[in-house]
């Protein structure tokens, strides 16, 4: 076994039950190997079927589930929760982690409607719908915890690709719609919105090699380091976990202040 688990006390999540989507690498993986350490069971939920399998076989295989789940596809998010229930017996926690960037063209002309459409498809669509299966599963037990992976670019605009910014912006409308829907049924709904992770997805996006430095872009914060997959799962599991029971309707930002300031009226540069 890979990922060792922590000492019984100081388990947050012991005994819950987990889905995530987009869970085979980046921050699902890294929420997953957290998860997994504070005590629950999960189910990891990708499209990226090798490399599922195999981090599922990294934690341990009677705590840890993969499916395949394109999440555009509601059939194969049901299938996902339907796995949890059938093999833990409850689901507790949703995060609707599973997003694409999309292509970077800040020339409003030159954006393709097909670029734009899948990029909905998959960002908000399958946060809807995984939200959707994941209240079915909860509302009999009147209780749960649904996670959405927005962004920064649900508060601010002009950093990331159209599609990608307008996604994020309806993830973060859908949070508060559900929230209040919900909350009758003892159902938390937050979201946990990173500023810029290394991941395959954003050095795609900024069309990184291995090896290259990835940039900190207009951060304030000056820590000697860089955010990472790894904080926000940090953010993920207070979310998750009873230490959050009073929070919901809540958009956690984790960008060491990079929203806090206009960038071009910053007089701290």
């Amino acid at each position: 076994m890979g990922v060792s688990l922590l000492p019984a006390a100081a388990r947050r999540l012991e005994g819950k039950v987990a889905v995530i989507t987009g869970a085979a690498r980046g921050i699902g993986e890294s929420t997953a190997k957290l998860f997994f350490k504070h005590g629950a069971k999960v189910v990891l939920a990708d499209i990226l079927d090798d490399v599922g399998h195999s981090l599922s076989r990294h934690l341990c295989s009677s705590s840890s589930s993969f499916v395949h789940c394109d999440v555009t596809k509601e059939k194969d998010i049901e299938n996902a929760v339907n796995t949890a229930i059938a093999k833990y017996g409850k689901l507790d926690i949703m995060l609707n982690n599973a997003g694409i960037s999309g292509t970077l063209k800040f020339n409003f002309l030159e954006n393709e409607s097909s670029d734009f459409q899948n990029v909905l498809n998959v960002n908000l669509l399958g946060t809807f719908l995984g939200t959707k299966h994941a209240a079915r599963a909860m509302i009999p037990a009147r209780q749960g915890s649904i996670i959405m992976t927005a962004s920064v670019c649900s508060v601010i605009g002009g950093i990331g690709p159209y599609g990608y910014t307008s996604s994020k912006h309806g993830v973060l409308g859908l949070m508060k719609n559900a929230t209040v829907d919900l909350g009758r049924y003892g159902i938390r709904v937050n979201c946990v919105s990173p500023h810029v992770v290394p991941s395959q997805m954003t050095r795609d996006l900024f069309k990184l090699e291995d090896g290259d430095e990835f940039p900190n872009v207009y951060s304030h914060f000056k820590c000697g380091d860089i955010l990472r997959a790894e904080d926000i799962a940090e953010a993920a599991l207070y979310l998750a976990s009873d230490a959050s029971r009073f929070v919901s309707g809540h958009n956690l930002i984790v960008d060491g202040g990079f929203t806090s300031a206009n960038q071009g009226l910053c007089s701290y540069q």
